[in-house]
């Protein structure tokens, strides 16, 4: 296996940029998904009063990853929403891996 970014030995993170309304208006920064080895790694804030603004947050996130999808991939936006939406709701009824959740400050 060749090193790089979330493999042995690559040392590198692939940061994404700071989205340009954040970088015009400010903000908060909510949630960062990782990958390493294989692995999600979460930083998460809890954010909101009510945890049902992070049933929106996710939503907003599947249809974000839809458009990159029909953009960069030629799959239709609804497709793979629908494919997001089942393995969703598998992963909630079953997960393949449940992690470790640790309060950092």
């Amino acid at each position: 296996m060749s090193s790089g970014p979330g493999r042995p030995g690559g040392g590198v993170f692939d940061a994404l940029g700071v989205p340009p309304g954040a970088l015009e208006h400010g903000g908060v920064e909510v949630l960062r998904g990782v990958i390493v080895n294989g692995a999600l790694h979460v930083s998460l804030r809890r954010a909101f009063d009510d945890p049902e603004a992070w049933g929106m947050l996710i939503a907003d996130v599947a249809r974000h990853a839809a458009r990159i999808y029909a953009t960069e991939d030629n799959i239709r936006e609804e497709q793979t929403l629908e494919r997001i939406r089942a393995i969703f709701n598998a992963e909630m009824d079953a997960p393949t891996d449940p992690g470790t959740t640790r309060a950092l400050s």
